[in-house]
Formats: C-alpha cells, structure tokens, sequence
C-alpha cells in the first residue's frame, strides 16, 4: 500500500533506538524527510547515518532534550515546516508514590505530558493552515492498564490522553489527526534492562525471566519493532485521516478487557 507521504516532513523524537527508531525507520521507508532527535550525539548520529543508506531520505540529527524549551526549540528548528510530529520520551523510575518528591512529578510531567503539549502547540496551526498533520504519542499500555510501580508514568501519561481526547476532535476537520500509541512488551533494549533487573533481583537467569515474561502474553512472545513502527507509519498515511483520538494498543493481547 501506498500510504501517500512522499516527500513529507517528519520530527521523530527520542528516535535513536527503540520505538522511536523504529518508528523513523518505517517513515523514512515511506519517502519522508524525517528530524531525529534524541540526548546522546554518538548512537543517533549512527542510527541517522543507517536510514540515510537503507532508504535515500534526507535524515536531520539532533542532539538535544526534548523535555527542555531548549530543546525543543533546536528540534523545531531543524525541521522546518512539519508534516508528522511523534511525541515519545523515555518513562521515569518505578517506585513507591510515598517517596516522590514535587520535583519527581514535575520531572514526569516535563517528559511524558507537557513537552508533547507544546511540540503540538508550536506545530499544529501550520498543519492546519497546510490541511494536512499527522501526530502520533507514544505513551504506554499502562494507559490502559496501570502498573503500580509506575505511578509516575500513569499519572503523566493519562493526563496526556486526556488532552489528546479534547484536542483532536478540533484539529481532524482540517486533516490533522492525532492518535496515541500504547506499547505493551517489544523487544527492546529498554525492556531487556528491565528483566535484567528483574533477573538480577530474583537470582533467576535472565533468559528464564525472559522466556516467562514472554511466555505470560497472549501472543507467546515480544512485539517486534518493526511492527509498531509500520504501526505508527499507517496512523500518518492519507488513508488515515478518519481516525483520530484513538488510542491503539499494541500488547500481544496482554490487555484482558474488551474495551
């Protein structure tokens, strides 16, 4: 299928590795000019230098925090006149909410909320002056079904959903879509440092914490990347424009309701 963005213009965050590489991987394959950004210079320069050879597309590298003004204003900057905006920020530590400070929250709020707000605040009025935007959040499954050690990212997460749940049905009448995307286990390097953890913390191999957590799901294993990446390429496609404030879950059917 032709999904129709050719030569439109991409801002990808937190896109050196994981799911927001993979998720510029599958846009770039799509012929669109992506901006990548991400903290440290040397793995995303190398993940930029990568999709250059695999797919010919203008790849833009920046090294820079996206949960800062700063930072933010340098990715902009970059990318010109945006076509498709992916939010995506790593999640904050798991813990016990007794021993959260106001910084921790605020610190959560920074990176899974209010810095996707206002990449859409900068970016939203051109899509709609062009009539065409696509904006896909990444958040989390626990969306869906919160964890209870990760009460930050609950917290910071939901409010994002809600926000998205008003904003969309004002932008999607100009062809601007917004849609979140809710991860359930991929095979990533951030979840095999969390087994590791988990291994670590049972005195059980890691490859029997691995194969039960696998084993646990639905699907009998991890999702893969790529999949979530062509995921999130569809939700930017032209044959997309009539959905907007969904939230998909990508879980390996994890998720036992039926709403």
């Amino acid at each position: 299928m032709d999904l129709g963005l050719t030569g439109k213009k991409a801002l990808i965050c937190a896109a050196s590795k994981g799911l927001g590489r993979a998720c510029a991987v599958s846009l770039a394959k799509e012929g669109v000019d992506i901006t990548i950004v991400a903290r440290t210079p040397e793995p995303l320069e190398q993940t930029a230098e990568e999709i250059r050879k695999a797919t010919g597309v203008k790849v833009n590298a920046v090294a820079a925090d996206i949960t800062t003004e700063v930072g933010r204003a340098q990715a902009l900057a970059a990318s010109g006149n945006l076509d498709i905006l992916i939010n995506n920020a790593g999640g904050p530590p798991p813990g016990d909410f007794r021993d959260w400070s106001r910084d921790d929250w605020i610190k959560a709020l920074d990176a899974n909320m209010l810095s996707a707000i206002f990449l859409i605040k900068e970016t939203v009025d051109g899509m709609i002056e062009r009539k065409f935007g696509r904006i896909v959040n990444i958040t989390s499954g626990a969306v869906k079904a919160p964890i209870d050690i990760l009460g930050l990212s609950n917290g910071a997460r939901s409010g994002l959903t809600g926000f998205i749940a008003g904003i969309s049905r004002k932008t999607v009448k100009n062809n601007v879509t917004i849609n979140n995307l809710l991860p359930g286990p991929f095979d990533t390097d951030r979840l095999n440092a969390t087994l590791q953890a988990a291994s670590k913390a049972s005195g059980k191999p890691f490859e029997e914490v691995r194969d039960l957590r696998m084993n646990s799901n639905p699907a009998g294993r991890f999702g893969k990347p790529e999949e979530f990446g062509d995921a999130c390429a569809y939700l930017c496609s032209v044959q997309a424009g009539y959905i907007t404030g969904q939230n998909l879950l990508l879980d390996g059917g994890a998720y036992p309701g039926t709403f």
